[in-house]
């Protein structure tokens, strides 16, 4: 295990060495650690006797730049004061709220480039809502909301877990080699537009639930390699993609993955997150990566043991997932559009009072 740490460590290195302290925000990861501009997050902090040096905690925001191509569904997402969706005035009230979620300890979100559920849990998806056409075309209209926000969190220093592919959306993709034209087009925008403050989600849960076998858990390794054997100007991005709520990747997908992306939704005890930790670093193929959990909707953090603080007790980073539920009112959830994207629900202060103790 140590030489498989010390060789990871020295491959990540190469990346952190193109580091520089001009205006760019750079992400990069040194052993088990995530580094901005060449410094460990949250340097030589603790909290509640924890470290949490080189952690990552992150919000799920995927819908910053939602849209609706299907006519017959776009009306499900109208504001409530102008009884009607506006895929630009979500983008703009996304970035207007960023430097308050900053300013209260977050670093780093999720967003994809085909969302998630805008309902937060759904069995059927009629809508269409893709930043990348069938044949794995970006659409431009999509990719510049992503640029503003991108380029916001650049200049705030944060971090963006960047998404490429959703169950259920990536059913429209014309075939196997649609899905890896979406993917490098995706990578190479990014780096042409000089973004080293991403770090590269293949696609939200890779499991049965995909229709392309290449995004299931036994190929979607292939992938994670061609997203990585990606550079402009000597850059690439760190890459990984995220299983099932309560699943860990394979030995494969941890092979080659420069971090560890999990979800906790199944994880009914706050001692599942141990036990779940505790399996991926059991793998043969862990190499000693950050863990990053970018998805779990259990809260209480009025509880002194929660998902949220056991993650952190196992020095991995945690991410919130927040959504609507039925019946709820307008400011409620980071999930459904349309979304209030301020900080003004009960379960969204709460979060955000436990994490402004980090800063």
């Amino acid at each position: 295990m140590k030489n498989h740490l010390l060789l990871f460590t020295l491959t990540l290195l190469v990346f952190s060495s193109c580091e520089n302290t001009g205006d760019k925000t750079i992400v990069s990861i040194k052993a088990d650690e995530f580094y901005i501009n060449g410094k460990p997050t949250l340097e030589g902090k603790t909290w509640r006797d924890y470290s949490i040096q080189g952690l990552l905690p992150n919000v799920r925001m995927v819908q910053g730049i939602y849209d609706d191509l299907n006519p017959e569904t776009v009306d499900r997402w109208a504001y409530p004061d102008t009884k009607t969706w506006d895929a630009n005035r979500n983008t703009k009230e996304f970035i207007e709220a960023m430097p308050l979620w900053k300013e209260n300890g977050l670093l780093a979100f999720t967003i994809n480039l085909q969302g998630g559920s805008p309902e937060g849990y759904s069995e059927t998806q009629p809508w269409h809502n893709s930043a990348i056409s069938e044949k794995g075309e970006l659409r431009l209209d999509y990719m510049n909301r992503l640029k503003q926000i991108l380029t916001e969190a650049d200049r705030l220093g944060m971090v963006a877990i960047v998404g490429v592919y959703y169950f259920g959306q990536e059913r429209r993709m014309e075939s196997e080699e649609s899905i890896k034209n979406g993917l490098v087009n995706t990578v190479d925008w990014i780096l042409e537009n000089n973004f080293q403050n991403v770090l590269l989600e293949v696609c939200n849960e890779s499991s049965f639930l995909y229709s392309h076998s290449i995004l299931q858990e036994e190929r979607v390794h292939e992938l994670i390699n061609l997203a990585k054997s990606r550079q402009v100007q000597g850059k690439s991005l760190l890459v990984g993609t995220s299983f099932l709520g309560n699943h860990i990747p394979t030995d494969t997908v941890a092979a080659v993955s420069d971090f560890i992306l999990i979800h906790g939704n199944g994880i009914k005890k706050w001692q599942g997150i141990v036990e779940q930790v505790n399996k991926i670093k059991a793998l043969k193929s862990y190499k000693g990566q950050p863990i990053v959990y970018n998805e779990d909707d259990h809260e209480g953090f009025d509880q002194p043991k929660n998902n949220f603080v056991t993650a952190t007790s196992q020095k991995v980073s945690w991410g919130y997932f927040d959504y609507r539920r039925k019946g709820e009112a307008f400011e409620c959830g980071y999930q459904n559009p349309p979304v209030d994207w301020g900080i003004n629900s009960p379960r969204k202060k709460a979060f955000f009072k436990i994490l402004s103790e980090w800063k």
